[in-house]
């Protein structure tokens, strides 16, 4: 007897004397790693490892009870297959460039994909119902669409491509796979390659695209204000405030009736300024000091009162409800609120009498706060300090209320020092900025780097939301109060994450512990101060940053990791998010000791308000890319020296040390050797040369080519002396 036989004869004696119960699990489990396949009962027995003629009876008698129990269907004579069960998941569709997509849910391990012919129209983003399918052992967990519960969006932006009767949208979006069919009575005089706004008004079943209706034309490619406009309306961020609500902004005063004042604490006479970009417009926080005759200082952090302007269930609050949040763009300021609003009655300019709420502390040079008062003020701002002019005071020039200013940048360093001695993350990261010309166009880039003027205000802001979130959030007896309130929450880092960038800063000679809250933010505090001036330095940030949690706003308290607080909120800022409106008008309340809001609205608009600042930043984000690629469009064909700050299977990102612009190196312009991409280790490795280019290196490149259209930005490689062999 063979091997072979011999082998199969012992498994099928073994399998005579089996426990029942045993085969029929085996049996079940072998259904369900085929889900889609049907067995006779030889060939179950086969997979089993079984002789079929020592077990038929036994498997014929198996396979009928699991039908009859519903596990198992009969599919022909002596044929059965896995019983699927139904099992339907909601979740939010994450379309890739393939068109396949995921479905990201909380009722599953992992995200379930759903292949592009089972997504039965549904789009990126839009919530929807799916069916999951049986998994076999090891592989990806997969399902199909089976109803669009709601559609997160409708309008999209895109260039008009013309037929002779109808035309197309291609949308400017590459989570967006298909194009808008628009009949030629839906154009509204839009033309052939122009830039439009399109609106999604049927998708009927047997449909390969959607059909749809123009409903503005935004104008040519390349125009720099269609541009800008494009971004907005891409992000769902309107740049016009409707009539009806710019009327009613106009009707509201300037002038602060004195009846109003007699309600309030009144503040005029205390000395009172502001701290702000140079090209700010919206003032929305001012600080005053005080000396107290027991030697104490009592600083008040006064805040523009949106809330008294902007009422609940308004025109005006429905409007900033809606955009939740100012877009600040490379150009212009995109407001929450109608300028007659945002730069005039709620803003803290100088020499003028302002409605404001307060957060007043009577404090010792130390920075600790002895005694706390929160309420409705009046307040009259003296004198308007750019960052620099309050800096320059610092560093030792002479200027306007500078022993206000002294004192309280000393104040702040302590606040700041206690802080990071409690475990914050230090985050300075720089912002991108560009010089422009009268006409908008981009003539230099630079860094925003924040100084000790930067910090006084931030500290003292830190402060105020701190101890408005803790006033309303803690009982006197250190406990939950109970009361409905906004928190702006962040969470602790991602275990894996942290390891993950803590192997990758080895190689640079930095370190990262990853055990104990404390520990951790130690050491990321010691590693950003390092990398600082070094070539590295962005690039580091900005993936510590990535390996954090975002901040979001909630009413459940998980505290905030990054700055170390048990209780955080958003008081100071007002005029131009809406969390921070929510949060006067709840504190107030309080204060007049009214029961708790319910919660339920409340969380709401919360997810709303993040939902609102994430397209917001990623607007912002868009059109520093189009910026970049506007000024570095004068640059095709010249060399710089850049570092790599991404690696993916397509390309290697590389930002330029001189102007800081970002582009991309496509694998196929690597024309020395065939490049395979090692995700673990952030790098490409040449097959025949052995050749790595990896995060974080140097490299010398050449601008190919620049769409401004696209945001693109494409480089070639200069091999001479780069990579590492």
């Amino acid at each position: 007897m063979s091997k072979k036989k011999k082998n199969r004869r012992a498994s099928g004696s073994s399998g005579r004397t089996a426990d029942l119960s045993d085969i029929r699990q085996k049996t079940l489990t072998l259904f369900e790693r085929n889900a889609n396949k049907s067995f006779n009962y030889k060939q179950v027995a086969s997979r089993l490892g079984l002789i079929p003629s020592e077990v038929r009876q036994n498997l014929e008698t198996l396979l009928k009870q699991l039908t009859e129990k519903g596990d198992l269907i009969e599919v022909d004579r002596g044929k059965y297959k896995l019983k699927f069960r139904a099992n339907h998941v909601e979740g939010v569709v994450d379309m890739t460039t393939s068109g396949n997509a995921y479905i990201v849910n909380d009722k599953t391990e992992a995200d379930v994909l759903v292949k592009a012919g089972n997504l039965k129209h549904a789009l990126h983003g839009d919530r929807v119902k799916i069916l999951l399918y049986a998994r076999s052992r090891n592989k990806r967990l997969e399902g199909e669409v089976v109803e669009i519960l709601e559609r997160k969006r409708t309008e999209f932006v895109g260039t008009v491509e013309m037929g002779k009767s109808y035309a197309f949208v291609v949308p400017d979006s590459t989570k967006m796979q298909v194009d808008l069919y628009i009949p030629q009575e839906k154009l509204n005089g839009a033309n052939h390659g122009e830039k439009v706004i399109a609106r999604l008004a049927d998708w009927p079943e047997r449909a390969s695209s959607p059909f749809g209706e123009i409903i503005k034309v935004l104008g040519v490619p390349g125009d720099h204000n269609v541009e800008i406009h494009s971004i907005l309306a891409e992000y769902g961020l309107p740049y016009e405030f409707p009539p009806e609500v710019e009327a009613v902004a106009e009707k509201i005063p300037m002038e602060i009736p004195e009846d109003e004042i007699a309600k309030r604490r009144d503040m005029r006479g205390v000395t009172t300024f502001t701290i702000d970009p140079a090209d700010a417009k919206d003032f929305d926080d001012a600080l005053s000091l005080e000396k107290l005759d027991n030697g104490q200082w009592r600083v008040g952090i006064h805040i523009a009162d949106v809330s008294h302007f902007v009422t609940p269930g308004s025109l005006l609050d429905e409007e900033a409800v809606e955009r939740a949040t100012s877009v600040y763009l490379v150009d212009r300021v995109v407001p929450m609120l109608p300028e007659k609003l945002s730069n005039g009655v709620c803003s803290l300019r100088p020499n003028e009498d302002k409605l404001t709420f307060s957060a007043i502390f009577d404090m010792d040079e130390d920075g600790t706060v002895r005694q706390k008062w929160f309420g409705r003020t009046a307040i009259h701002s003296d004198h308007r300090f750019a960052y620099e002019d309050a800096q320059a005071i610092i560093e030792g020039g002479d200027g306007p209320l500078k022993a206000e200013i002294l004192t309280l940048d000393g104040i702040a360093k302590k606040l700041r020092k206690d802080r990071m001695k409690n475990g914050a993350i230090s985050f300075d990261k720089r912002e991108v900025k560009f010089h422009l010309n009268e006409n908008n166009e981009p003539t230099g880039v630079y860094f925003k780097e924040s100084k000790d003027a930067n910090h006084l205000i931030e500290e003292f802001m830190l402060l105020a939301n701190r101890e408005v979130a803790a006033f309303v959030g803690r009982a006197k007896d250190g406990e939950p109060s109970g009361r409905t309130m906004v928190y702006r929450i962040h969470d602790n880092p991602d275990p894996t994450k942290l390891i993950d960038l803590s192997n990758f800063v080895k190689q640079f000679g930095y370190s990262i512990s990853t055990r104990g809250r404390k520990a951790i933010s130690a050491s990321l505090n010691k590693m950003l101060k390092d990398v600082k001036g070094s070539g590295e330095a962005n690039m580091i940030e900005t993936l510590t940053v990535r390996s954090m949690a975002k901040a979001v706003y909630s009413t459940a308290n998980i505290g905030h990791y990054g700055l170390a607080f048990d209780y955080y909120t958003h008081f100071t800022s007002p005029i131009r998010r809406y969390p921070d409106v929510l949060v006067h008008r709840l504190l107030q309340d309080y204060l007049d000791k009214k029961p708790a809001a319910p919660a339920d609205p409340i969380e709401e608009l919360c997810e709303h308000s993040s939902d609102r600042e994430k397209m917001a930043a990623m607007a912002e984000r868009e059109s520093i890319k189009y910026m970049q690629a506007k000024y570095l469009e004068q640059f095709v064909g010249e060399e710089f020296s850049g570092v790599i700050t991404g690696v993916t299977d397509w390309g290697v990102f590389v930002e330029l040390n001189d102007n800081y612009c970002e582009g991309m190196i496509r694998i196929r312009d690597f024309k020395d050797d065939y490049y395979i991409f090692d995700e673990k280790n952030h790098q490409i490795i040449g097959e025949s040369s052995g050749r790595i280019y990896q995060l974080g290196d140097a490299m010398r490149i050449r601008v190919k080519n620049v769409d401004l259209e696209k945001k693109q930005i494409d480089f070639t490689p200069i091999r001479s002396g780069h990579g590492r062999d």
